[in-house]
């Protein structure tokens, strides 16, 4: 008698996605035997109500995109694990596709290619980058739904508890184990954070964000200028900065770990060269 077949778990961390949760999970039962879980970071819209409706396990944790999915993870009962943000919609097939990159000799996880919901130009040449990188540097990002075998995952000790980077972190690790490889079946995201901040503002932010993390600067760090929209100096002075400039700029100068110190010249950005950015929230990933 053959042995059953390999199961998957999607874990789909949320907060407030009462518009995108139904069709996420739609996306994610398009192929049979596939366990829904919604790991749920404290939505006060209708995201848990939906989500049951549509036959999801809904689970409350505190909120942090890494806690969420550790969580999800541990009810999850599928010998493999795929981590889906609400706003990003699965192919048809996706589950053998999977199955089939993870049996690759050598390949320790995979993503899929990325598509960005929308018809202008600039966002498919951002979709094609990502594409380019993503294969080439073994570097995808969360949106393109990483998967990995579950004893992988616990091997490797789950995501970071970070607010931010910690699908960056994940696949460092996870290079160090083996290759990551990337489907040409792509997914559907939504171009929702550069329609709210402008296409290639968004984009500069994430990769200074990016280099500055890399850098060695605090993720806590980085997350707390992000929210606050204190990515507001470039690397050259601004003879006309504001006072917020200039506390920004004690702020690099009064860091107290190397960490702090890289990040900060990595990340100040000027706030006329990307105007409406100071004080505003950039969801960059």
């Amino acid at each position: 008698m053959s042995a059953a077949p390999a199961t998957l778990s999607v874990v789909i961390p949320t907060r407030d996605e009462a518009a995108n949760i139904s069709a996420a999970i739609d996306s994610a039962r398009r192929d049979s035997g596939v366990e829904v879980i919604v790991s749920d970071g404290g939505s006060r819209d209708r995201t848990c109500e939906i989500a049951r409706s549509c036959s999801a396990k809904v689970i409350s944790v505190s909120p942090g995109r890494a806690r969420q999915m550790n969580a999800g993870a541990r009810l999850a009962t599928g010998t493999i694990l795929l981590f889906l943000h609400a706003d990003t919609r699965l192919p048809q097939g996706y589950k053998q596709l999977a199955f089939n990159t993870l049996a690759a000799p050598g390949t320790v996880a995979g993503a899929f290619a990325l598509q960005i919901q929308s018809g202008r130009a600039a966002m498919r040449i951002l979709a094609a980058a990502a594409n380019f990188r993503s294969r080439a540097l073994q570097t995808p990002y969360g949106d393109q739904a990483l998967f990995l075998l579950r004893d992988t995952f616990n091997q490797i000790g789950k995501f970071q508890d970070l607010p931010i980077m910690e699908d960056v972190e994940l696949t460092r690790t996870l290079r160090t184990l083996g290759h990551i490889r990337i489907v040409n079946r792509a997914v559907s995201t939504s171009s929702r954070r550069w329609d709210n901040h402008g296409v290639w503002r968004t984009t500069l932010l994430n990769q200074i964000l990016v280099a500055a993390h890399s850098w060695g600067a605090d993720a806590h760090q980085l997350w707390q200028w992000r929210e606050s929209g204190a990515l507001v100096r470039t690397v050259r002075r601004n003879p006309v900065a504001s006072a917020e400039d200039a506390t920004a700029e004690r702020s690099a100068k009064n860091a107290s770990t190397r960490g702090e110190e890289s990040g900060t010249a990595a990340v100040l950005v000027v706030k006329r060269f990307l105007p409406g950015t100071a004080g505003s929230r950039v969801d960059c990933f």
